[in-house]
């Protein structure tokens, strides 16, 4: 089935949902990771690095299923900030103080750069890992963290490069082909820097970030004011590319926190970044793909234009989708939400179109609903199911 014959495209459904009006069906996109993943299963000769050309095949693949084009852009379009994006400090270059040392070690499978940042003033440490977790499909993260005290959030504060004076137009050189592909099927969206605690979660270990905001409230306030000030420039810069929408990662203050301390003391900060993502006019989607059930009446002091994915139990995450619809009440767009893992990568065809009808049933009452399998597709998972997904979700996605 072909989505695109009603009365819009699927830029015109995108904006028409982003701004709060009615369009002549529920937007149905698919959520393909430009690296790895469900694109190496269809393209195994891809070279992992070279992104524009992955881009290409996610819209390509997109456009040949109908559905509205979401192109999700976030290897090679990052630059040295990808690295921070993981986990980590700026470590691609050395300045008189910022003096940068890295070593490489691997086991054929996962390669460990540890990093020493000599300044001035004091030494950081980090370790970054790099899993290749089937050829083409790689797993980042920063397996020691730099920042154990006040004093090393401050030499990363006062000494750690800022943005390249030609990243701007390195971004918008990216982003512009591919919005050359999508042309008026779709949107072009770009991971922009995440919100500041899933920031901060990069610089300092987990189990102590959860504790900070009470055990040590001039140090959590602190931190939150570095990691807000060293994404802005790089925020905006995402914000001038001439992307459609801007997905900032928000999973690391989920749910299970609370709604009480995430209103208390992690909303104000996010709501900051966000102002930031939209200062110039381009929306925002907060993006967590852990517990939310929760924080979803709380995100509205967001600001956000859109909040995603609303992932279902059992293991995913613990949306209830129709009911997020309702408390929502349209304050935001939804983006969700079938389980991408247990139904569309490991269900039988009847499950995903079970899955699928119910979904579309559930979002399309609030209106402002775009549905979506819940987070990116994985290696491995059936066409068929996919196919399913889609020719299911498009039979019932009329208004």
């Amino acid at each position: 089935m072909n989505g695109n014959h009603g009365s819009m495209s699927g830029r015109q459904r995108f904006e028409a949902v982003f701004r709060g009006s009615l369009p002549d069906r529920v937007p149905v996109t698919l959520f393909i990771q430009d690296q790895g993943h469900f694109i190496d299963q269809l393209y195994p000769d891809l070279d992992p690095w070279d992104s524009l050309s992955i881009q290409l095949k996610t819209v390509e693949v997109q456009r040949q299923l109908g559905v509205d084009i979401m192109a999700r852009l976030l290897f090679g379009t990052l630059a040295e900030f990808q690295w921070m994006l993981f986990g980590g400090l700026d470590v691609s270059r050395s300045t008189d103080d910022w003096q940068v040392e890295t070593t490489e070690r691997t086991d054929g499978r996962t390669t460990v750069r540890t990093s020493v940042v000599h300044t001035p003033e004091g030494v950081l440490e980090q370790e970054f890992s790099i899993d290749e977790v089937r050829p083409g499909t790689l797993m980042y993260a920063c397996t020691r963290k730099p920042v154990h005290s006040r004093a090393d959030l401050e030499l990363v504060a006062a000494y750690e490069p800022g943005m390249r004076p030609d990243y701007p137009a390195r971004v918008a050189d990216a982003v512009a082909p591919v919005q050359a592909a999508v042309g008026n099927d779709g949107w072009v969206g770009l991971w922009a820097p995440h919100g500041p605690f899933n920031m901060a979660s990069l610089l300092v270990t987990e189990d102590v970030l959860y504790a900070l905001f009470l055990e040590d409230p001039a140090y959590y306030q602190r931190l939150m004011e570095v990691s807000l000030e060293r994404v802005r420039e790089y925020t905006l810069a995402c914000a001038a590319s001439g992307a459609d929408v801007l997905f900032i990662g928000g999973n690391v203050p989920g749910g299970f926190i609370g709604r009480a301390n995430y209103e208390q003391h992690v909303l104000a900060w996010e709501r900051r970044q966000i102002e930031v993502a939209q200062a110039g006019g381009v929306p925002a989607v907060y993006h967590n793909c852990g517990q939310i059930q929760a924080l979803v009446e709380a995100y509205k002091g967001l600001g956000v234009a859109g909040v995603e994915p609303f992932s279902p139990p059992p293991s995913l995450g613990d949306a209830d989708l129709a009911e997020a619809v309702r408390l929502v009440a349209g304050d935001y767009v939804v983006i969700g939400g079938v389980d991408q893992v247990n139904v569309i990568g490991n269900g039988t065809v009847d499950e995903v179109r079970r899955a699928t009808e119910a979904a579309m049933t559930a979002g399309k009452r609030g209106r402002r609903f775009i549905l979506q399998n819940a987070d990116f597709l994985e290696y491995g998972t059936p066409m068929a199911n996919v196919e399913a997904f889609v020719d299911t979700a498009l039979e019932h996605a009329w208004y």
